[in-house]
Formats: structure tokens, C-alpha cells, sequence
């Protein structure tokens, strides 16, 4: 038994050894077929994997929070639509490369909503990045100086799934503006993005600033969008 575990373990076979073992212990090991005991040793390492694989992207996606669908106060007083969060959990939403706008006042839970979509793209084996704003800006703009801006906007425009939160809350200036609309250009259409901010979609014209840009930002990602304008009190007072 213990040699086989350790054979197992020697060829990262992790989720195999650790059903091996409790068939061991249970005694059910001389209870199953070969076949049948194969065919469960495949399945636990297939588990496995898609575990770690998953809380891998969980753990590259960098979110703020930690957060889950199922923890969600929706209802239509929230302004949060549950068939519509039933829709979107499916994640047809990142095959189509679809937006999600997401707006309310400050700690209505937009960051929360955001998040625990991202979590739940996640376990669907979908890579996400998470970002705010001003942190993406600043990152864009380090990348700028030490030569590898390419190489970033690459990075961010292969990610199934996009969050940006906080947007808005500076308005864009010079290279921001350009940036920005190369980021969503990339996206539009081919991968998802998910944008959430204290103002209604109606000032960000203003924040982007430039009339061409903000023009073409926003009719790539405001008319197609799934929209929340999350309503009610501050969930931090509570």
C-alpha cells in the first residue's frame, strides 16, 4: 500500500494516492473491479486537477474580496435581477465576449457582484484578471516607462474575463484616454469585461474626457451590455 502511494505521489498522480489510501483504510479495496477501481482512481485525479487549477485562477485573478454567487442578496429592490445573475453564471456571457456594467453608490456591493462573478468564472476554468482603476493606469503606465506596455496589453486583451472596479473615480488624461480605449478595443467582442463604478453610465463620457475616444469606448461597451444599477443603503454600515 504505502509503496504504491508513494509511486503515485512520485508521478504528481496526488489525487489518485489520496483515494488509494481511503480505499485502504475502508477496506473497499478487494470489494471493486479493476475496472471500477480504475475508473475511480481517473475520476479523483481529475478532480483533482480541476481544484488546483481552479484556485490557481483564483489566486492569479487577485480579487479584493472573497466572494461567491451564492452569498448574494439579489432582488429586484437592489437592483440586482436573480435570472438575470442565474444567466450570467452560467458564463455564456465570456464565450460571447460580452460587458457587465455594474453602478451604485459607494458600498452598495458593485465590488462584490463584480468579484463574485469573476470567483464563479474561475471555477469554470475561465482565466480572469481583476483590477482597479487606478491600479491598472498606474501599471499601464510603469509598463510604459520600462518598455514592456506591449507585453502587458497583450496579457490583459487574452483574459477570458476583465474586471476593472472603481472606474471613474479620476478622469482619464492624455495616454490614460488612449490606453483605456486600446484595452477595450482589444476585448470588444472576443473576450468579456466587467466594469463597475460609483457613477451612472451617463457621466462616463465625462471621465474619459476625449469626445472621440469616449465616443468609441463607450458604444462598444454600453449598448450590448448586461446592466445592474445596484440600489439601497451601504452594506459596510450594516
Amino acid at each position: 500500500m504505502e509503496e504504491i502511494i508513494k509511486e503515485l505521489h512520485s508521478l504528481k498522480l496526488s489525487g489518485m494516492a489520496r483515494l488509494w489510501a481511503s480505499l485502504g483504510e475502508t477496506k473497499r479495496l478487494d470489494k471493486l473491479t479493476l475496472v471500477d477501481g480504475i475508473m475511480l482512481l481517473l475520476q479523483a485525479e481529475r478532480d483533482t486537477r480541476t481544484t488546483n487549477r481552479n484556485n490557481r485562477l483564483v489566486k492569479e485573478a487577485d480579487f479584493r474580496y472573497s466572494a461567491t454567487l451564492e452569498q448574494l442578496q439579489a432582488g429586484s429592490h437592489r437592483g440586482v435581477d436573480s435570472n438575470m445573475l442565474a444567466a450570467l453564471g452560467t458564463g455564456s456571457y465570456i464565450d460571447k465576449g460580452e460587458a457587465i456594467l455594474i453602478t451604485g453608490a459607494a458600498g452598495v456591493g458593485k465590488s462584490y457582484l463584480a468579484t463574485a462573478l469573476g470567483n464563479k468564472a474561475c471555477h469554470q476554468g475561465y482565466k480572469v484578471c481583476y483590477f482597479n482603476m487606478q491600479k491598472l493606469l498606474g501599471k499601464l503606465k510603469l509598463a510604459r516607462v520600462d518598455g514592456t506596455i506591449i507585453k502587458l496589453v497583450a496579457k490583459i486583451s487574452r483574459v477570458d474575463l476583465l474586471i476593472i472596479d472603481d472606474f471613474g473615480m479620476k478622469a482619464l488624461e492624455g495616454q490614460q484616454q488612449n490606453d483605456f480605449m486600446e484595452i477595450i478595443e482589444d476585448r470588444h467582442g472576443r473576450k468579456a469585461t466587467i466594469i463597475a463604478s460609483q457613477l451612472p453610465v451617463s457621466k462616463w463620457y465625462d471621465v474619459i474626457g476625449n469626445e472621440v475616444i469616449a465616443d468609441a469606448i463607450l458604444d462598444r461597451i454600453v449598448h450590448s451590455s448586461h446592466r445592474f444599477d445596484i440600489k439601497g443603503e451601504s452594506l459596510r454600515k450594516k
